[in-house]
């Protein structure tokens, strides 16, 4: 089973996006361009890069990818960048584009960027093989875009020559790559409208920056550990609109670690994600959706659950405002909504919660749950009323709790008469960070507004 097709189209929801201009920048001598002829080239590449990424090449990838600081990298609608999985040396290390400059990923939706491995190697089997390593933001990287682009088949495992092991942003035997890393508390960074799936780690490790994460796809993040999306210290960020599918933990871990007076408190407004089957590949109980801990101020309102293993939760709770234990009390972790099928999962850990069905974890007596506050107008199955959303195409009974393979033709619209818009956080308190416009490469982006139903999206 191969997975070539991109998943995005146009169930995105609504969003205000300026269209980036066109960039006649000439190629420099290491970046592949059309022949003359029309026919479009294919080049292999390793070391610095910089200058543009004509459309639809294929960019052959054979060691170690660098953007110098100072530098820019475009990649232009179409490209094919295909990474040696076989990776660099006799040890094999996996290949990391490391981004000191500038990186933007200029897709569309009729011809997106590919990010991946061989297409003989795009099986299932390889989901969570960590064929290669991932992005990575440096400290250095002021700005970033990742528009209509699909990544794929990354968390390769940072070993001993590594570049991040070398830099230090991981640690050699102990770490995998997520998908994209950010590390400068002041760079800006746009990741929508892009598909970022089978990874052995997170799909987004943010730890420090301004950014839009808006209109994704997350698919099958995680092995044995992992989110979809992971925020740290010195990050503030809109997290809407995206469909976390299979996240090994949760969809959302938002978290303040690593805060000082240099690395401020993660803030982060998350809204209209539609979150499913998070948690049950996970041992413990700690994954289900939605993560808040060490004193992230969050706003987590109107998003969408379904099959779940938990509700949303906040871990000691009872010490808010301590940068090392609780959350900013001034965070809304409520009004959203928990729909469960009736299917028993096929992995139940009854040395932990023993939890099997998601309506039976949504009401287990969590040590994390802030009863009575965190979802304390939310909308909460239970097994005798399952809220079934009522998606267009989306069996909520039909689909194993632990399965992680996407399908393309699933639509997370919903019908009408769906539970699911009506009951919404309506209130003007919670307003995006970045509605006003963040700017990458000379354009102004806008996060999407909050829209008045729970998931990322509503009917047809």
């Amino acid at each position: 089973m191969k997975f070539n097709s991109f998943l995005v189209g146009a169930a995105l929801m609504s969003m205000t996006l300026m269209a980036c201009s066109d960039d006649d920048t000439v190629n420099n001598g290491t970046t592949p361009d059309e022949g003359g002829n029309g026919n479009v080239t294919e080049e292999t590449v390793s070391g610095d890069v910089e200058g543009v990424w004509k459309a639809n090449s294929v960019v052959k990838v054979s060691g170690h990818l660098v953007v110098p600081e100072g530098k820019s990298l475009t990649i232009e609608e179409g490209v094919q960048v295909i990474f040696d999985d076989n990776g660099v040396g006799v040890n094999h290390v996996p290949i990391e584009f490391t981004v000191n400059g500038n990186l933007y990923c200029e897709g569309t939706a009729e011809n997106p960027i590919l990010m991946s491995v061989d297409e003989a190697d795009r099986t299932e089997d390889n989901i969570f093989a960590g064929l290669w390593g991932g992005i990575v933001a440096s400290e250095s990287c002021e700005e970033m875009l990742i528009d209509h682009t699909i990544i794929e088949y990354t968390g390769g495992q940072v070993i001993e020559g590594s570049p991040a092991a070398t830099n230090g942003v991981y640690t050699a035997g102990d770490d995998a790559y997520p998908q994209i890393t950010t590390n400068n508390i002041n760079g800006k960074y746009v990741i929508t409208n892009s598909v970022l799936r089978n990874g052995w780690s997170d799909g987004i490790y943010l730890m420090g920056g301004s950014a839009i994460i808006a209109n994704n796809i997350f698919a099958a993040n995680g092995y044995d550990g992992a989110e979809a999306v992971n925020v740290k210290a010195g990050c503030t960020a809109d997290v809407a609109g995206n469909i976390m599918f299979s996240p090994n933990t949760n969809g959302l871990k938002l978290s303040s670690s690593g805060q000082s007076e240099t690395r401020g408190q993660a803030k982060i407004q998350a809204y209209n994600n539609t979150i499913i089957n998070a948690g049950w590949r996970r041992d413990g109980e700690k994954g289900g959706c939605v993560y808040v801990e060490k004193n992230a101020l969050a706003n987590v309102v109107n998003n969408l659950m379904v099959n779940c293993k938990f509700r949303a939760m906040t871990p000691n709770y009872k010490k808010p405002n301590d940068p090392e234990e609780g959350y900013d009390s001034k965070s809304v972790i409520d009004y959203n909504f928990y729909a469960s099928g009736s299917q028993k999962s096929d992995i139940v850990f009854t040395e932990d919660s023993g939890v099997a069905y998601s309506w039976e974890g949504y009401n287990y007596d969590h040590e994390n749950y802030y009863t009575g506050v965190v979802d304390a107008n939310s909308v909460i199955a239970t097994e005798n009323n399952l809220e079934d959303p009522m998606f267009v195409n989306f069996d909520v009974n039909g689909v194993g709790l632990t399965d992680y393979a996407y399908n393309d033709e699933w639509d997370f619209h919903v019908q009408a008469g769906s539970p699911v818009l009506n009951g919404a956080y309506t209130g003007s308190d919670i307003t995006p960070y970045f509605a006003g416009g963040l700017t990458v490469n000379g354009q102004s982006y806008q996060s999407p507004a909050i829209q008045s139903y729970f998931g990322a999206y509503g009917t047809k």
